[in-house]
């Protein structure tokens, strides 16, 4: 079913047309505009199971990531278009737990991937309400903090990173924001932080143009490949 969802994005959303065409049985409910010149369309398809939904990236070039999650929030399958690999959700030593995090303000989880391209991965962490609710283009996010480390299938640390999100409650999701990675390759910031919240109706809704920071010069690390839980 996933590449069955991506296919069909890639098929119905040129670049060249304005606005994003969803795959038949799925419907937009919300477009996120963010800082860091990418645009995000929130779906849900009635072919999913219930609290499952679905999230598809642009920047300037086009699609660069399709995911689904569920009702916890947790990471259920992403393809990376950039690096061409897929991961699926196969075993979690600690579930990610959205209902734990607003329960108790702290939710830590250990959960493995499986990908065809570039085999298991472990991914250890948290995350945590720092208690500040915070308003964006009227919305208003629970402000969070977090940290994950990446494991190969050979238990070798592959990435880390920690920074600071936000959380939406009803929609049942994490929401990007500022983010501090540590690869082999040394070290890179990055900022996702929403600047638009667009609704069915509203002009923006589905387009297929990131707005904010384009065109400005950025870091040569390409976050695009990882596997980012928190915000998903």
């Amino acid at each position: 079913m996933k590449t069955t969802v991506t296919i069909a994005l890639l098929a119905a959303s040129p670049v060249a047309a304005q606005q994003f065409s969803l795959p038949q049985g799925c419907e937009g409910y919300l477009t996120i505009q963010t800082a860091s010149c990418n645009v995000s369309h929130h779906f849900i398809c009635d072919f999913d199971a219930e609290g499952e939904q679905r999230r598809a990236t642009l920047d300037e070039e086009g699609l660069t990531y399709v995911g689904k999650i569920n009702s916890e929030a947790e990471w259920v399958e992403s393809f990376h278009l950039r690096s061409g690999h897929t991961e699926q959700l196969t075993s979690s030593a600690d579930r990610m737990m959205m209902t734990d995090l607003l329960a108790g303000d702290v939710d830590t989880w250990d959960f493995t991937t499986s990908s065809d391209e570039i085999g298991d991965s472990q991914y250890v962490g948290f995350d945590q309400l720092t208690g500040e609710s915070v308003v964006i283009d009227g919305v208003t996010l629970l402000r969070t903090e977090y940290a994950l480390t990446a494991f190969d299938e050979n238990g070798e640390e592959t990435w880390r990173s920690a920074g600071n999100e936000f959380v939406h409650p009803e929609w049942r999701m994490f929401i990007g924001g500022t983010s501090t990675y540590t690869t082999s390759n040394g070290t890179f910031d990055s900022d996702d932080t929403p600047v638009e919240f667009i609704f069915p109706g509203e002009d923006g809704f589905l387009s297929v143009n990131p707005k904010h920071g384009c065109g400005v010069e950025m870091s040569s690390f390409d976050a695009s490949p990882l596997i980012i839980p928190a915000a998903n």
